[in-house]
């Protein structure tokens, strides 16, 4: 199966440092949904994984989570795409859970329910948590420079030889290209 996993907030939408909370808060990046209609058209499965603290920290409510999801399918069925399973932790930082990014439970997760070793599975998201987590499970981490990308390259945080692109539109043009 070719599959590519997807964090959501500075990937696939804008982030914001207070949570996305409402439908309405949420707002797809340039060229984000098409991207993901090409991965879709190439064959590639996504699927997302992501932190979701604002749950715990009573930011956002499950029932908004899911009107948030609602909004990016329908607006990504207009491009041709489609997400295929969303894995999200609802935990906050401090919970010692074994699903918030950097620990590797959500790709396990996705791993265990797809029946797919996530060995050399592409992993794009903007965090070195992103990064992590991908690298604990053998999957190929990707960032992009969106949401709190470009910060964790100027902090240093990234670590060598991680491929680095502007945003999804770019990095999955470089997938699909190959490189």
């Amino acid at each position: 199966m070719k599959l590519v996993i997807l964090d959501m907030d500075g990937v696939i939408n804008h982030d914001s440092d207070d949570y996305i909370k409402t439908e309405q808060e949420w707002e797809a990046l340039p060229g984000s949904l098409q991207a993901i209609a090409r991965l879709n058209q190439r064959g590639y499965h996504t699927v997302i994984a992501t932190n979701q603290s604002g749950l715990a920290r009573g930011k956002l409510t499950l029932n908004e989570l899911n009107r948030i999801h609602r909004k990016m399918h329908t607006h990504l069925a207009q491009y041709g795409g489609v997400i295929e399973a969303i894995f999200f932790c609802p935990h906050g930082p401090d919970e010692g859970c074994a699903c918030r990014k950097p620990e590797p439970g959500l790709l396990k997760e996705i791993e265990r329910r797809l029946h797919t070793p996530l060995s050399g599975v592409s992993v794009i998201g903007d965090r070195l948590s992103d990064i992590q987590a991908a690298l604990a499970v053998g999957a190929s981490p990707i960032l992009v420079r969106t949401g709190k990308g470009q910060r964790q390259l100027d902090e240093g945080l990234v670590p060598d030889g991680i491929p680095v692109y502007n945003d999804l539109a770019q990095a999955t043009t470089a997938l699909l290209s190959g490189r």
